[in-house]
């Protein structure tokens, strides 16, 4: 038997730039939002600062956990320490969860017990939130990895949830409806908790071992199996390091495994292969197709003679 050696893709991204931007620009419409909140009496506005608030926590965590994620592997983590950016997607999550909470806590009352709220305060402030929040999910849209994920969706919510406030500030312009206010706090509030509910699977999906959502195992296996030379994969595993980055190890049935050159031409294909996948790490195992076959080995061989 032969062992493909590990093969590590860099990945050199601007995941901690992009969240220090998202940081400084949360961080001031927080402060924003919390006095226009109590000049307008709007318990939407003072709820989304109160969120806004709690999102600088975890943004400012999350940059530190991407900064330890760049670090190498070594004796204690070795596969690099990529899998500390998951913790910024769960801190991040958490937030929202427990701001949500919290908002729901304080807008149920207001139905029964409706306040006014200044119409005009809430224009200005959602016109100055489509901006701030606009620029940063703009700001925010290169990253690829699930924790930049989850502060990108952060900030498309926030774009929707002002463009509602917009929308009810207009009405209560014209008409006194201040139950529009709680209402559309708490519409708001679901909405984020629905989204931050999928993510927190995603992510538990990934701290499990589970296979990435976006590959397929049936899919990469056949991949592998259109290599010439390959006559049958099996016993195949994948798993994400940070919903980026991802490991496998496989068996792959080969015609003839004795040659070191032929063993080597097949590993730098295979390695070639799953660059496609987003496969960082990879150990795969040669078996000879006419050596003692492996106990998942399936019925028949479908080895291609080399073009």
């Amino acid at each position: 038997m032969a062992h493909l050696g590990h093969d590590h893709v860099g990945e050199g991204d601007e995941s901690g730039a992009r969240i220090v931007v998202a940081f400084v620009l949360n961080f001031c419409f927080a402060i924003l939002e919390l006095v226009g909140g109590l000049w307008t009496n709007s318990v939407a506005v003072l709820s989304d600062a109160l969120h806004d608030f709690g999102d600088c926590v975890a943004l400012a965590l999350s940059w530190r956990f991407v900064r330890i994620s760049k670090r190498a592997g070594d004796e204690v983590y070795t596969f690099g320490y990529r899998r500390f950016s998951l913790l910024g997607a769960l801190t991040m999550s958490g937030v929202l969860l427990a701001g949500g909470t919290v908002v729901l806590f304080q807008s149920v009352p207001r139905l029964f017990a409706p306040q006014a709220a200044n119409a005009r305060g809430m224009l200005l402030l959602a016109g100055i939130g489509i901006a701030v929040n606009g620029f940063s999910a703009l700001r925010m849209r290169g990253g690829k990895s699930l924790n930049e994920r989850v502060v990108t969706w952060h900030f498309i919510e926030d774009v929707l949830g002002w463009i509602a406030v917009l929308v009810v500030g207009l009405v209560m312009l014209f008409w006194s409806v201040p139950v529009l206010d709680p209402v559309l706090a708490i519409l708001i509030t679901l909405f984020v908790l629905w989204n931050v509910g999928k993510r927190v699977r995603e992510t538990f999906v990934i701290l499990l071992q589970g296979v990435p959502e976006t590959l397929k195992v049936a899919e990469v296996e056949d991949a592998i199996r259109a290599i010439p030379g390959i006559c049958d994969v099996h016993h195949t595993h994948i798993w994400s390091q940070d919903g980026l980055n991802h490991v496998l190890t496989t068996h792959a049935v080969i015609a003839n495994a004795d040659s070191y050159a032929n063993v080597a031409t097949l590993r730098r294909q295979v390695k070639e292969g799953l660059k496609q996948f987003g496969v960082l790490h990879s150990t795969i195992e040669f078996e000879s197709q006419a050596g003692p076959a492996c106990g998942d080995v399936g019925d028949g061989c479908r080895c291609r003679e080399r073009e």
